[in-house]
């Protein structure tokens, strides 16, 4: 059984567990290497898209839909990079030699991973929640998405940091004409990146009509902002 990213070596090259240079100059077995360019490159696109988010919570009044639209586009890449991920543990753990020599990352991050997973679950689906549940459910529901969202934010923070040059490094050696044919399989983990964003995609066409019926109403000292966002049968609002 092979991991995330991992392919079988063709005829006349190296053996599947020949250790690979990585861009820090360290040897990596190939299907170590070929999981960790995986998790970069999912990383990176999650980082777009996180940072695409970003600008409609600044003004989620006015940009409501692109807000989920982005938000479901990225449940698949979720899912892809905590697959990737969790593989890399599982393989450590069951004493999967090849893991074993990589080694576990630092211990901050590992005690930071599971607060990330969590918290990034939990933003996601209180979220497409809100979306679903019924209008007397959802003042409390909003506050948990909105409480989880700055929990995730300030330990996304720290991920990301921590994560930065070694998530470009993987990602530019998948993109690289001269260092991506060193590990099969980078157009393979591609498409398994491209398939995820267009299940997202599909995701947020079946979704975002759900979000219509939340209405922008002015709240502002002379009702000319509009600083809430409710839930109210279309047509329901008076003008």
């Amino acid at each position: 059984m092979t991991g995330l990213g991992d392919d079988p070596t063709p005829t006349g090259a190296p053996p599947g567990g020949q250790p690979v240079p990585t861009r820090s100059g360290s040897r990596q077995p190939r299907s170590v290497e070929g999981n960790a360019r995986l998790t970069g490159s999912t990383a990176t696109v999650l980082f777009l898209l996180f940072a695409a988010e970003g600008v409609t919570v600044l003004r989620v009044h006015e940009l409501l839909t692109p807000h989920v639209v982005i938000g479901m586009v990225m449940v698949p890449v979720v899912f892809v990079k905590m697959g990737s991920t969790l593989w890399r543990f599982a393989r450590y753990y069951a004493g999967d030699p090849d893991y074993r020599r990589k080694g576990p990352p630092p211990v901050f991050l590992r005690l930071l991973g599971p607060f990330v997973v969590v918290l990034t679950v939990a933003v996601l689906a209180t979220g497409i929640a809100l979306l679903f549940l019924p209008t007397a459910d959802r003042t409390q529901w909003l506050f948990l998405h909105k409480a989880t969202f700055v929990l995730w934010l300030g330990a996304m923070a720290l991920h990301v940091l921590a994560h930065l040059l070694e998530t470009a490094s993987l990602t530019w050696s998948d993109l690289s004409r001269r260092t991506r044919r060193q590990v099969r399989g980078a157009g393979a983990r591609q498409w398994l990146l491209v398939s995820a964003l267009v299940l997202g995609i599909l995701l947020a066409v079946l979704v975002t009509p759900h979000a219509s019926g939340w209405h922008q109403v002015p709240t502002g000292p002379h009702g000319e902002q509009p600083n809430a966002i409710v839930h109210e049968p279309a047509g329901s609002l008076q003008r």
